[in-house]
């Protein structure tokens, strides 16, 4: 694995820190399910990590928490930010299973996310920073969205569960 060199304007996810850093960002955030806008803040947050593009968190205040159920039998727990739940959302009569998750008392270094939630890009039709789509991170486990601000190679795909 070569780290990519990143052009100006742009950021590696091999400088990103571990443990893995909060920090408050300017851009607007959206998601998109089945058509419908779900989620839009200005008020959101990102979390970076090392090898791991940014996974972005949204105030339960700018989603459409009326679409949204909790996910009664999956949980995770993150060594840096404690145990994690999941949510449903429905929309037009279709749900989509576990597209984000939150965390109810997290860590203290990420008490500032505390009850925000983060969507997979991969489970949603779109998500995007300021007008830039998102692609989605790689794998079935890890939540980033990768923009052209951010160069890899990234954490997710095969053969890099071990990085």
């Amino acid at each position: 694995m070569t780290p990519i060199k990143p052009k100006p304007g742009q950021e590696s996810v091999w400088d990103y820190p571990r443990p893995p850093r909060l920090e408050a960002v300017p851009e607007t955030l959206r998601v998109i399910f089945n058509g419908e806008e779900i989620a839009r803040t200005s008020r959101g947050y990102r979390v970076l990590e090392t090898s791991h593009p940014p996974v972005y968190y949204f105030p339960q205040r700018d989603v459409r928490m009326k679409l949204a159920h909790r996910h009664a039998t999956t949980a995770s727990f993150c060594e840096w930010k404690g145990a994690a739940h999941y949510y449903d959302f429905t929309v037009g009569g279709q749900t989509g299973k576990k597209i984000a998750w939150a965390y109810d008392s997290p860590s203290s270094a990420f008490a500032k996310i505390d009850g925000y939630l983060a969507f997979y890009a991969g489970r949603v039709d779109a998500c995007y920073v300021n007008d830039e789509l998102v692609t989605p991170q790689p794998g079935e486990f890890y939540g980033g969205w990768i923009t052209e601000r951010i160069v890899g190679p990234f954490k997710g795909g095969e053969g890099t569960w071990g990085w």
